[in-house]
């Protein structure tokens, strides 16, 4: 069963959560170090995390690490991978049960961290949390199915095993946009599989993964099983993917960043005598189609909700919609009024629906997307942002008349920017979905049940979503991982996704022999 989300339509969730936030804000600035085994290193060379809804505002001191911080970790990740690895499947599981008691006891106060450094609002911060929580349960009870020695071939005189084994020490590399589920669910799969990890959280998102490695640790995880390793991607990042020691990398995050990886770990190094696997989720360049006979109410809330949730800073956003041109003018009246609704404010305020971006660089980026998007494309809306708004805001933008083949209907771009692109067939919008590098999401809005069985077919992503919003994949129900240039593995959340961090032996005996040897005293 997945965690409950928190009803904040109940007086005493808010009250609760509220004092959560300013909780938090009274612990300020955050002080994070490295855990490499049992020590903890407070370094000198820091990163200055601010919060995104108030840049005045410190919200961590990061300690970043070298090269040889990341060799030390690895050097323990190793030596501790036997006898992880050797522990039985129900302590282990055990031990995650615990982390998730310990998640779900600190709750508020993890979101608080999330509203607070990655600008989150309460409803997308909450629900991270419980994601979370999904996944230290959900991947123990997975594992049961793996680690069972199986029986094949059966011939008389001869025995037939097959069984799955860890991989060995590995890196999770993880984005900052959903800081703890996604963090939490890769870590949680490679160590309940067997394998040591060392985390390296994204430097926006450290403070919270800070909070998973302590948590993990607490709920009974060996310290050299597990390291904590804020630093530079381009430094420390680099050095874990390239070391002979790492048998397994787990990423999430940009496909420029994604295709490097999948370069660096395809090229054996000295001393190294495995292949590197590699669990990568890329991104996206979503799109919604909008039948004609589309329940337009739905239709305009699942598109305003999936394209600016967490301002467009989702992997599985929609970032562009494809339109009948039947409908066109409708469905983007109401789509406008509906955006122009949403709130724009501090990430900590209840009522806010449109926070900051994450950091002043995704902000000047995204900005700059937009100025180049106006002589592509015709603005239909922009919303504005209060000028008493001292934080990286950036309004929802709305584009039509958009080419098919310009940045704005073909490159990712991690805002509340969206492409509307219209239609004349059914067809042809299934063609215009189809026509990106990537297939991580997609939605269809229709009644005619023609098409829905075409779209099911046709439209070429790895999450399919009909009649609902595109975003908020929950664990078990809805295995979340995309297809060509949007992923390169089985699906999060999903039955078969911990067969990424195991490998498989077989192993057979011929039983027809005259006795044995005797034990030797």
């Amino acid at each position: 069963m997945n965690e409950p989300l928190t009803d904040f339509a109940q007086e005493s969730n808010r009250a609760a959560f509220g004092e959560a936030i300013r909780r938090t804000k009274s612990s300020l600035p955050k002080e994070v170090p490295l855990i490499i085994g049992t020590k903890r290193l407070h370094l000198a060379r820091r990163l200055t995390r601010k919060n995104p809804s108030h840049l005045s505002e410190i919200v961590g001191h990061i300690s970043l690490a070298d090269p040889s911080h990341a060799e030390e970790a690895l050097a323990q990740a190793e030596a501790a991978a036997g006898s992880w690895c050797r522990l039985s499947i129900p302590a282990r599981a055990e031990i995650f049960q615990r982390a998730a008691a310990l998640m779900r006891k600190r709750r508020f106060e993890l979101a608080a961290w999330e509203v607070l450094e990655v600008g989150k609002s309460w409803m997308e911060a909450d629900a991270d949390v419980a994601e979370a929580i999904d996944t230290l349960t959900y991947y123990p009870q997975e594992i049961l199915r793996w680690t069972q020695q199986t029986l094949v071939g059966q011939v008389p005189g001869e025995k037939n095993i097959y069984q799955h084994e860890p991989l060995g020490p590995g890196v999770v590399i993880s984005p900052w946009n959903f800081p703890l589920a996604i963090l939490t669910g890769m870590t949680t799969a490679a160590l309940v599989a067997g394998n040591t990890a060392v985390l390296k959280p994204a430097e926006q998102s450290s403070i919270v993964g800070l909070h998973l490695a302590e948590i993990l640790l607490e709920a009974g995880v060996p310290p050299g099983v597990v390291h904590f390793l804020p630093g530079i991607g381009a430094e420390v990042g680099e050095t874990l993917v390239r070391s002979p020691r790492v048998h397994w990398i787990a990423f999430t995050g940009s496909k420029v960043v994604g295709l490097r990886i999948l370069r660096l770990a395809a090229e054996p190094t000295e001393g190294q005598r495995h292949l590197k696997r590699v669990i990568a989720e890329m991104g996206g360049k979503n799109g919604i189609i909008v039948d004609e006979d589309a329940d337009l109410d739905e239709a305009v809330i699942g598109t305003a909700v999936s394209a600016f949730g967490y301002q467009g800073q989702k992997c599985s956003a929609c970032s562009r919609v494809i339109v009948l041109e039947s409908i066109a003018d409708r469905f983007l009246k109401r789509l406008v009024e509906t955006t122009r609704s949403l709130p724009i404010g501090p990430a900590e305020e209840p009522g806010t629906v449109i926070g900051p971006l994450v950091d002043e660089e995704a902000f000047g980026r995204v900005r700059k997307a937009i100025e180049e998007g106006k002589r592509v494309g015709r603005l239909l809306f922009q919303g504005q942002v209060p000028d008493s708004l001292d934080g990286t805001f950036v309004g929802p933008v709305i584009f039509t008349e958009v080419p098919r083949d310009s940045f704005l209907a073909q490159e990712e771009i991690f805002g509340p920017v969206l492409a509307v692109l219209t239609a004349r067939s059914f067809e042809e919008a299934l063609a215009i979905a189809n026509g990106v590098p990537y297939a991580l999401t997609g939605g269809l809005y229709s009644r005619h049940l023609s098409h829905i069985e075409q779209a099911q077919q046709e439209f070429q992503v790895g999450n399919l979503y009909i009649n609902r919003k595109i975003t908020g994949a929950v664990v078990g129900r809805q295995p979340f991982g995309g297809l060509r240039l949007s992923g390169t593995g089985h699906k999060a959340g999903g039955p078969d996704y911990l067969l990424q961090f195991l490998q498989a032996r077989t192993i057979t005996e011929n039983t027809l022999r005259h006795g044995f040897a005797p034990l030797e005293e």
